[in-house]
């Protein structure tokens, strides 16, 4: 009977051993499915234009021409007003307003405000372009830390009142770039103008005198 005994008191022993074991993978299955579920299902890989040599780089940088591109891109938009600026740059401002700081948002609105009550948006058609040469270059974004930079944008500027022309000026805007990860299903760049790195300048140019920017 001992023998028996034993034997029940094994098979008992064993089959505890086992229900641990099952017990514990189970937990392990629960925290690799947890991590599975908090893992992001998109990421947003920045790849330098020219690819000929390859690429090697850690997931998260963000390479100077894809801040270029957005900088321009945006402050582009924010500017074209296509028929009346009264209308047009307002509905730029909410419709941008992912890619932009809520402190840069209040200063363009402010901007709008002031442009408004000097009569220089209603009824205007504007347009802002790279100066045919200053492009991006090396030069032209300054790395401030791992999320934020200043990007150098040389634009002429086009405005016209009833198909006349009224502003043609050069204008280099120090636009400062944030990374700003925060809305990806609204702003999948995952980054935000903050408005200027400095006051914008008047570039010189032939019988270009005393227009402001």
């Amino acid at each position: 009977m001992s023998r028996f005994r034993h034997g029940l008191a094994a098979r008992d022993a064993h089959i505890a051993s086992l229900r641990g074991i099952i017990a514990i993978l189970v937990m392990v299955c629960a925290g690799l499915w947890w991590g599975w579920q908090q893992a992001p299902r998109d990421l947003t890989i920045h790849n330098p234009p020219d690819l000929r040599s390859g690429s090697t780089r850690k997931w998260w940088e963000i390479d100077p021409s894809s801040v270029y591109a957005f900088g321009f891109y945006i402050w582009q938009q924010v500017n074209r007003w296509p028929a009346n600026g009264e209308v047009d740059y307002k509905r730029n401002l909410y419709a941008y307003s992912p890619f932009i700081t809520p402190s840069c948002q209040i200063y363009l609105e402010n901007d709008y405000e002031n442009r408004k009550n000097r009569q220089e948006l209603s009824g205007r058609v504007r347009g802002i372009y790279e100066i045919p040469g200053r492009g991006y270059q090396t030069d032209s974004v300054e790395v401030l830390s791992r999320d934020a930079w200043v990007v150098t944008l040389d634009l002429a500027i086009d405005e016209q009142y009833a198909g006349t022309p009224v502003r043609d000026v050069f204008v280099r805007y120090p636009l400062r770039v944030v990374r700003a990860d925060v809305d990806p299903e609204r702003n999948p760049w995952g980054l935000q103008i903050d408005c200027f790195e400095g006051v914008p300048q008047r570039l010189v140019v032939p019988d270009q005198e005393g227009e402001d920017a």
